[in-house]
């Protein structure tokens, strides 16, 4: 399995579109503090990610093998129809910056403001990745799910998907604990895979007050698209 780790990724934090988000535009004081706060996340943090080429092995009617890991998810299953690879991944914020998250005051303000901060370094780090991935393998339109975003595919499948990545949660410091969560808590996993047609996890998420939404819940694609029969069969890849 060809596998890429990425820790030297660029990131910058755009301080005025912060503070609006957190909406201190207009309180100085707050602002000052931010500022400082996000002076030392900058010269601390080393955001990380790590991905992999592999191979579809086999697929049932509600799973998929890759790299020999069965992978439970009608979803991924019906969304790996037509790709005999796919490219498991983690991103992390970096364990850098969960170590200084843990030493600023104990103000619940700044802890939530470190929130935000790592939060901007783990999405420069999936950035960076995909760019490097699309640079890289050059796969057309990408899509990515990941465990516990979904029903379909629950959190406990970060075991299995972890077995996948191999040594390479390690290597860029993200651990996973009993509870399927991982360490730092701003890291992600999960499957990028070639995709035909445009599909976020939201679209299959009826929940309205979520501030990550990035599609709109289409009540009626799961009986669309993933309730159609699809056949158990072996990829060329497992044919030769």
């Amino acid at each position: 399995m060809e596998q890429h780790v990425l820790e030297d990724i660029p990131w910058q934090i755009d301080l005025d579109r912060l503070a609006q988000q957190l909406h201190l535009a207009e309180r100085q004081d707050d602002l000052q503090e931010l500022e400082q706060l996000v002076a030392q996340a900058l010269a601390v943090g080393r955001p990380k990610a790590s991905y992999a080429l592999a191979p579809i092995d086999l697929r049932g009617e509600q799973s998929v093998v890759v790299q020999g890991v069965e992978l439970r998810s009608r979803v991924l299953r019906v969304n790996l129809e037509h790709t005999h690879r796919v490219f498991p991944f983690v991103a992390t914020c970096g364990t850098e910056l969960e170590d200084w998250s843990q030493t600023i005051s104990d103000r619940i303000l700044h802890r939530f403001w470190a929130d935000q901060i790592k939060e901007s370094a783990l999405r420069s780090a999936i950035a960076y990745m995909r760019d490097h991935l699309v640079s890289h393998y050059q796969p057309g339109r990408i899509a990515q799910m990941n465990p516990g975003s979904l029903a379909d595919w629950p959190l406990g499948q970060q075991k299995p998907l972890f077995r996948i990545l191999g040594t390479a949660p390690q290597r860029i410091g993200v651990q996973l604990t009993e509870r399927m969560l991982m360490i730092p808590t701003k890291s992600v996993s999960g499957i990028i895979f070639p995709t035909e047609s445009t599909f976020e996890s939201c679209q299959l998420c009826p929940l309205e007050e979520c501030p990550n939404r990035r599609a709109a819940y289409d009540p009626t694609l799961y009986s669309r698209r993933y309730q159609q029969p699809v056949h158990a069969m072996l990829t060329p890849h497992e044919k030769t």
